[in-house]
């Protein structure tokens, strides 16, 4: 049985800690990667990216900057700090320190938390000073807030879940104290990690369909315009085809003039299309022309299913540009258009979708799309043409889109900008979807 490639990531000693668990699974092998500056993080992670299968953050601090940065397609998971590991700490600092709880400052854990802990452990105090956040924040902050309140005499100690945090703060003059990933908590994710695996090894094995459509007549000319050529140009299609399926252990379907079909499955056409990321094999894109070849891919737990998904995904790419290749996985997701530096993905099947488009004269998947794009640009304001430009769309069609949300009461204009001294000022929508 092949093993799972798992990277661990972390502060030195929590590594090590994570390693003495790990190695205790023969399904895993490991690959350890140690950071002290948060700069370090996304330049070390981008140097193993493809040398692992699964990552393991030894905290919620490096799994937020890898997760926000969003270069990680592999699956992603950290140990979390519980209420035992933060008990051994209290121990400690009760037991050799002598330092009032109540004069503790605490990052990363959640004040109900830290409550429950003190509550269990009969600790009369109540924690006053905690920093809880979500998510990725930068050393330096959680520094500056336990440094103040120490040199302001709030507080004689401070409680961390960051090994650089407690470094800095030493030389500082705080006494800081770390807490560590317990055993019991790296064990918990192991098994969580075990069966995403089984679960994501389940979904390689589904039916993925190819649809493949090419326009005969993209690279004639007007001397060359004949039905013997056009046939010429279907044989060296099913013969480039034939080896592509061979490379990814499909079969291929003639369906009709200019449109093949290959069955294959979902992990093999994964790991061709790096992840539904690239065209899955750029030859093909060069056989008759610029732009004549046009793809949807569908992923389904039935070949019936896969099929219906792969000619919805060949809609979607016909509705993008000739050329275009996309994706509709067995959730009813669609991915793409592949190979393009700018990606979007959106479903259409949410009764929140449904209604509004009932309200208004706009598609399930536009609004889907739209509400895609929004995700990934991180804010709720756009104007028509970077809506143009994120659809593939027409401005006029991304302006009928905002002014049919205006119009129903799910966009308002909160500004203009005018990136052109002579152009006309574009409109800046806030959307209410």
């Amino acid at each position: 049985m092949k093993k799972i490639r798992l990277g661990l990531f972390g502060a030195e000693d929590s590594i090590e800690i994570m390693e003495s668990v790990v190695m205790q699974y023969p399904e895993f092998s490991c690959i350890s990667i140690s950071y002290w500056r948060d700069e370090e993080i996304i330049e070390k992670l981008t140097m193993h990216m493809n040398d692992v299968d699964m990552w393991l953050f030894s905290g919620q601090i490096p799994y937020g900057f890898a997760k926000k940065w969003g270069g990680i397609t592999q699956p992603m998971f950290y140990v979390p700090s519980s209420g035992s590991s933060l008990f051994k700490t209290l121990l400690q600092i009760a037991y050799n320190q002598k330092i009032p709880f109540d004069q503790i400052s605490f990052d990363m854990f959640h004040p109900a938390e830290l409550e429950r802990v003190f509550k269990e452990s009969k600790i009369a105090v109540k924690p006053t000073y905690i920093k809880y956040y979500e998510g990725e924040v930068p050393t330096d902050e959680i520094v500056h807030y336990h440094y103040e309140l120490w040199k302001t005499g709030k507080t004689a100690a401070a409680v961390t879940c960051l090994k650089n945090a407690q470094h800095e703060l030493n030389k500082l003059g705080v006494p800081a104290f770390r807490v560590l990933p317990t055993q019991s908590a790296i064990v918990s994710t192991l098994a969580l990690i075990l069966q995403t695996h089984e679960t994501m090894h389940f979904k390689d094995t589904q039916i993925a369909v190819q649809m493949i459509e090419f326009d005969s007549f993209s690279s004639l000319t007007k001397d060359t315009f004949s039905t013997d050529e056009i046939y010429k140009i279907e044989i060296k299609m099913t013969e480039k085809l034939l080896e592509y399926a061979k490379k990814i252990n499909g079969s291929l379907k003639s369906a009709g003039p200019g449109r093949f079909v290959i069955f294959t499955t979902h992990g093999l056409l994964r790991e061709t299309t790096k992840d539904f990321t690239v065209v899955p094999d750029f030859a093909i894109l060069q056989l008759t022309g610029h732009d004549a070849v046009t793809c949807g891919i569908g992923i389904g737990q039935t070949v019936y299913e896969a099929e219906i998904n792969a000619g919805t995904a060949l809609l979607h790419a016909k509705e993008f540009h000739k050329g275009s290749s996309m994706v509709v996985l067995d959730d009813k997701t669609i991915v793409g258009p592949l190979g393009q530096p700018e990606q979007i993905k959106y479903g259409y099947a949410t009764k929140h979708l449904q209604t509004l488009s009932e309200q208004t004269s706009l598609s399930i998947a536009t609004l889907s799309k739209l509400e895609s794009i929004l995700k990934k640009i991180g804010k709720l304001e756009i104007n028509a043409y970077d809506l143009a430009q994120h659809m593939h769309i027409m401005p006029r069609s991304a302006r009928r889109i905002l002014t049919e949300l205006e119009s129903k009461g799910l966009a308002q204009v909160v500004g203009e900008e005018n990136p052109h001294p002579r152009g006309r000022p574009r409109k800046i929508y806030q959307i209410m979807l």
